[in-house]
């Protein structure tokens, strides 16, 4: 059995944040293509009926690569981080389990609303900016999306920076999605 306990975080004054963290009986991180399932199943979740994407900003060219080998779309501008917009369940559990070691975002609603595949100036150069700053880069923005999130899964965890999901909306959204899977979900007390 595993534990998905649900948070509300204390980052400062100007970050309000969710931390949503896997854990396994013995406390210990949950780590794993079984996990990688789970979180592939919570992210979707917390987006709803938003568009979202995952951004990778580091091991590129490995990220890269494993996209084209799996059939996976990815989107990258010169100088930008790679986006990979709202991949199927399925391949995005493979992703998730391959580069469970690495630190990567995830982000949902706002400027990703671009029609007929333009990328609007802010989304382009919040692209750019994690590329040199990594998730530091959802600081100043986060406001402007749904949510943006940084997925640590090699620690099991997944912190959501949003003005929109506050903890009690975030447990809501993840119960039902993780239905049938052999963890409990609940809110820290």
């Amino acid at each position: 059995m595993l534990y998905l306990e649900v948070r509300t975080m204390d980052l400062g004054e100007d970050v309000r944040a969710v931390g949503l963290d896997l854990r396994g009986a013995d406390e210990e991180p949950a780590r794993g293509p079984e996990t990688a399932a789970l979180w592939a199943r919570v992210i979707p979740a917390l987006a709803g009926a938003e568009p979202w994407a995952l951004d990778f900003f580091s091991h590129l060219d490995r990220v890269r690569e494993y996209c084209a080998r799996h059939g996976i779309a990815a989107l990258e501008a010169r100088g930008a981080a790679l986006v990979i917009p709202g991949p199927e369940q399925e391949p995005m559990a493979g992703l998730f389990a391959r580069f469970e070691g690495e630190t990567f975002g995830a982000r949902a609603g706002g400027p990703l609303r671009g029609e007929d595949g333009v990328r609007p100036a802010q989304r382009q150069a919040l692209e750019r900016e994690l590329l040199h700053r990594g998730v530091d880069a959802y600081h100043p923005v986060f406001g402007e999306y749904l949510f943006c999130a940084v997925c640590d899964f090699s620690d099991g965890a997944l912190v959501v920076l949003s003005e929109a999901l506050a903890a009690t909306e975030v447990l809501r959204r993840v119960q039902p999605a993780l239905a049938g899977a052999e963890v409990e979900v609940f809110m820290a007390s």
